[in-house]
Parts: structure tokens; C-alpha cells; sequence
């Protein structure tokens, strides 16, 4: 008799289990989503896909599913967008619908979904308006920002001439220069090469970006509740990152301890007054260093520029978007909500768009005559209305310290170049690339 009622809450919770199951195939299977994998319950496709090497699965997955199809990371669904003519009808064509961020679990853990990546709504565009207007008066594209640029060339220079042209990893020195012009810009001022607090803090942020794109960020990204608490790496990530947030709270309070409202010093202190800054002009001498106006006239070093940023594909994921709404889009509904991933990496790799993608050629953003074409497939920094804000800071960065580097240095590899890996580190979701040295012999 005890038996006989043990079987039959067995067969019950069977039963239940069975009919679960099938309520989840027909919700992950609706007809009028994008088609894909079929998930397992609980686990979504995760045991289908390789979390680690995440953007080389969906770009496999593309090729059986499509350029619009469903996976499921975990619980969270996932529509994905696979190359340049869907990516660039969702964030272009339909930008008031695909302008939301979707969720990134590691990223909202740590940030709490504050600042201007995470936020959505009016909040978003709020934050968007005076970041721009404030960069934009502060002299992101005009001289003030340039000449911050070009006085951290010239540190950088010289720390590239105490090398001797011995062979040297330019990955830290350069990874030094772009973080000081940031901070420059932020906080008013630049750190020595050797300051120990500067060194910790980039060290920090370096470990916890490779943690959160370890395997174990992407389950914590699939599984969040699961894995937010759980000890090891993770816990090490959300410690260095509290570190760094009191690093910059500590700076805030020294502004508004020092702040002059008639003369704001950097981005914190235009946050601080909400006001604008006049834009500094900067006259160029004789023996002038580079200027960004020099690009227009430099149209093969522009397109070297732009097949670098292509090739290197540093964000072959891309950031998630999320529908803001209900909304068709190529004949399948997405409901709201639904995190969207653009794939980025399926956009730069192309081949409508760019003959060859796996090749390196700067000739492919030249016109006929020489002069540098654009291409819409040249998404590095995302597209529609979530583009990177700093992408006008990034280009500038990108022309103005590689004229310097090659101003005064001639680069050469001890080793066969056809040897060398280009493939990014194994287990980092394609977004960190592998340590390299080269000789920078000054001329």
C-alpha cells in the first residue's frame, strides 16, 4: 500500500515533469518566432553551443538557421542577428525598436544598471545628450582633446625609445597611453607610466574584463542567479571593480570640494555644473605635429586604419540590444523585451560587403581614384542610435598616435609575420587578442 502511493506520486510528478517539457517546446518553438535549436528546459541550448568561443557557434548556428534566429542561453532567449543587411535593418531601419539595451547579467551586476552602456529609456537619453554635448563643447573632435592626445603620443614615444628597438609587447604602453587620455579628459589629469595606483587600477580592470569574458562570466550570464554568489573568480571581479568605483567616487569629491563653477576642468566637473566648456583652439607651428585634419588628405593611411579596426573585430559579439517593444521583423515576431545580439563579427566578415573578409587589405576602402570609400559594413563600433560614444575620441585616438608611432619609428618583427597567431586567446568570446612583440627602431 505505502509502495502503491510512492508510485503514484512518482508517476505524478512524471507526468508533470513530461508535461512541462512539452509546454517548453511549444513556447521556445512558437511560429512566429525566429526559428533555431530546440532549448532543453532550464538549460535553454547551452549544452549546443561553446560558451566560451560563443561567437563562433552563432556564426555556425547562422548557417543553419539563418540570418534571424532564436537561441536560448540558459532562461534568457536570444534573437541574433547574423550579417550586414539584418543587423543594419534592426539598429537602422527600426531604431526606435531595437534602441534598448538588452540585458547583460555580469555588466548589471557590477554596475547595477546605472550609466549610460546600461540604462534605457529616459534615462538613457538624458545621459546620451549631455555626454555628447559635453564631450562635443569639452573638444571631442575639436583641438582641446586632440592636444591631449598628442602630448600622451609623445610620452608614449618616449617610452618606446628607452626600449632601444629591442623587442618589446607595445600592447602595455599603448594600453597606458589610450587609459591616460581618458583620464585626462575625466579627471583632468594624466598618470606617470610607473604610478602605482595607475598600474593597479588598469591591472584590476584587466583581470576583471578576462574573468567576466571567462567561461565562468558567460554562465553567470546564462544562469545569473545561479552564479552571482557563487565563490572564485567572479567574487574577485565584483572586489576589483568596488575598487575602482571608490577610486572614482573619491575623485568626484575632490571636485566638488575644489570646483569653480566659471572654470570646469574636466568631464567631472561639466557633470558636476551641467554646463558647457568653450572649445580650445590650438594654433600649430612650424614643425606642427599631426592633426586630425590631415586625415582627409591621408586616404590610404584612412583605410589602413579602418581594415585594422575590421580585422581585428574586437567586439565580435557585439552589445545585446533588446526590443522595446512587440514588434515583426522579417516576417517572425519579436516580443518585448527579447535581448537581441547583433553579431557584429557576421557584418565585419561579410562577403557581400567585403571580397575576401579573411584577408587583410586596406585597398578595399579605396575608390578607383585613391580617394577612401566608405562602407556600410564597417560596423567596429556598432551602428544606429546605440554607437559607441566615444567613437569620435576612438577614431581620432587611433590617427593621431599611429602618425606618431610612425613619425618617429621605424616597426619590425624578429619573427616571420606569416608565423604570427592572429586569432584571439582561446576561452575569451573572441574579445581578447594574444600578446605580441615587435622592435620599435627609432629613426
Amino acid at each position: 500500500m505505502e509502495f502503491g502511493g510512492v508510485g503514484t506520486l512518482i508517476l505524478a510528478v512524471c507526468i508533470t515533469f513530461l508535461m512541462f517539457f512539452m509546454m517548453w517546446i511549444n513556447y521556445s518553438k512558437r511560429k512566429d518566432l525566429p526559428p533555431g535549436p530546440t532549448p532543453l528546459p532550464l538549460l535553454g541550448n547551452i549544452l549546443q553551443v561553446n560558451i566560451k568561443e560563443l561567437p563562433q557557434s552563432l556564426l555556425k548556428l547562422a548557417k543553419i538557421h539563418g540570418d534571424v534566429f532564436t537561441v536560448h542561453l540558459g532562461s534568457r532567449r536570444v534573437v541574433v542577428l547574423h550579417g550586414c543587411d539584418a543587423v543594419k535593418e534592426a539598429l537602422v531601419d527600426n531604431a526606435d525598436v531595437f534602441s534598448d539595451r538588452g540585458k547583460v547579467p555580469a555588466a548589471e551586476f557590477a554596475f547595477k544598471g546605472y550609466g549610460i552602456f546600461l540604462s534605457n529609456g529616459e534615462r538613457w537619453k538624458q545621459l546620451r545628450r549631455f555626454s555628447l554635448t559635453t564631450l562635443r563643447n569639452f573638444g571631442m573632435g575639436k583641438r582641446s582633446i586632440e592636444e591631449r592626445i598628442l602630448e600622451e603620443s609623445q610620452c608614449l614615444g618616449v617610452e618606446f625609445r628607452k626600449k632601444a628597438g629591442s623587442p618589446i609587447d607595445p600592447t602595455y604602453l599603448l594600453t597606458l597611453a589610450v587609459s591616460n587620455v581618458i583620464c585626462s579628459i575625466v579627471f583632468g589629469e594624466r598618470f606617470d607610466y610607473e604610478d602605482k595606483n595607475f598600474l593597479g587600477l588598469l591591472a584590476m580592470l584587466k583581470e576583471s574584463f578576462r574573468i567576466i569574458n571567462s567561461l565562468v562570466g558567460q554562465l553567470l550570464n546564462a544562469f545569473p542567479k545561479l552564479f552571482h554568489h557563487m565563490p572564485g573568480p567572479l567574487q574577485k571581479a565584483w572586489k576589483n571593480l568596488s575598487t575602482l568605483k571608490a577610486f572614482v567616487m573619491d575623485k568626484v569629491k575632490e571636485h566638488q570640494e575644489t570646483l569653480d563653477q566659471n572654470c570646469p576642468r574636466d568631464f567631472i566637473d561639466c557633470y558636476l555644473i551641467k554646463m558647457e566648456e568653450e572649445e580650445i583652439n590650438q594654433v600649430i607651428g612650424p614643425d606642427r605635429l599631426p592633426s586630425v585634419e590631415d586625415r582627409s588628405k591621408m586616404p590610404f593611411m584612412d583605410a589602413v586604419i579602418h581594415e585594422i579596426q575590421r580585422f581585428a573585430d574586437i567586439a565580435p559579439l557585439g552589445a545585446p540590444h533588446a526590443a522595446a517593444k512587440t514588434t515583426s521583423f522579417r516576417g517572425y515576431t519579436i516580443p518585448k523585451g527579447t535581448t537581441v545580439f547583433p553579431l557584429l563579427t557576421s557584418v565585419l566578415k561579410d562577403p557581400k560587403y567585403f571580397h575576401n573578409p579573411h584577408l587583410f587589405d586596406p585597398n578595399r576602402f579605396l575608390d578607383e581614384k585613391g580617394q577612401f570609400k566608405k562602407n556600410e559594413a564597417f560596423m567596429a563600433f556598432s551602428t544606429g542610435r546605440r554607437i559607441c560614444l566615444g567613437e569620435g575620441m576612438a577614431r581620432m585616438e587611433i590617427f593621431l598616435f599611429l602618425i606618431v608611432i610612425l613619425q618617429n619609428f621605424t616597426l619590425k618583427s624578429e619573427e616571420d609575420p606569416s608565423t604570427i597567431d592572429l586569432s584571439p586567446l582561446p576561452n575569451s568570446n573572441g574579445s581578447i587578442h594574444r600578446s605580441f612583440e615587435i622592435c620599435l627602431v627609432p629613426r
